[in-house]
């Protein structure tokens, strides 16, 4: 299988060009970094080209590198990652794309893949990715009038506003949270300056 990896990464190196930045064959896996510029030809050349005949898309999913490595990782704060399959070849291949932090938009392979469709949904829901040239570019799994995305690292673990349904009013309302903000200092390290239990000292 590392043969067939390592042919196919020269293939792509030679079929794409400069629109290959990265190619890295790790741990048995072959994961390529694409461009933006040429990202969209390099998804058919990914799916037509018969040395290459990823026709399924099992997963796309958005990556938040602001705390990688405990914040010191330089470079893009926003990736794309699409994980491919090749039933002709049985091959899988990791496919990224970066995004700017001001504006994360990375073309949609909808046109490409028909199964990407509610993956970058969710990936807009959750990380705030846009994808150019989705048919319907909306929120997926958190309520329509929901502020911020959730996934992105910097979101509020204890949220400001709660959502219930009101049956008098016959719609979704929005309020303050009742919930208290919780200490997440485990209960024994939290006690052990109180003069109590401390497991680190046994």
């Amino acid at each position: 299988m590392t043969d067939a990896l390592e042919n196919l990464r020269q293939h792509l190196s030679d079929e794409l060009g400069a629109t290959l930045r990265t190619a890295r064959l790790d741990r048995g896996e072959l994961t390529v970094e694409l461009s933006r510029e040429g990202f969209s030809a390099a998804c058919l050349l990914l799916r037509d080209d018969a040395s290459c005949a990823f026709d399924l898309l099992v997963d796309v999913c958005g990556v938040d590198y602001s705390a990688y490595g405990e914040g010191l990782r330089e470079g893009p704060r926003f990736a794309v990652v699409y994980h491919l399959l090749s039933l002709k070849h049985r091959q899988r291949l990791r496919v990224r794309i970066f995004a700017d932090d001001d504006l994360p938009i990375v073309p949609s392979v909808v046109q490409v893949w028909a199964a990407a469709n509610w993956f970058e949904r969710e990936a807009f829901d959750l990380y705030g990715i846009l994808f150019d040239g989705h048919p319907d570019l909306r929120r997926i799994l958190t309520d329509y009038g929901f502020v911020g995305h959730p996934f992105r690292k910097d979101f509020p673990l204890v949220g400001t506003v709660e959502m219930r349904y009101d049956a008098d009013q016959g719609r979704v309302v929005y309020e303050p949270t009742r919930t208290e903000e919780r200490v997440v200092v485990p209960r024994i390290i939290r006690e052990a300056g109180e003069g109590r239990y401390d497991a680190r000292n046994q």
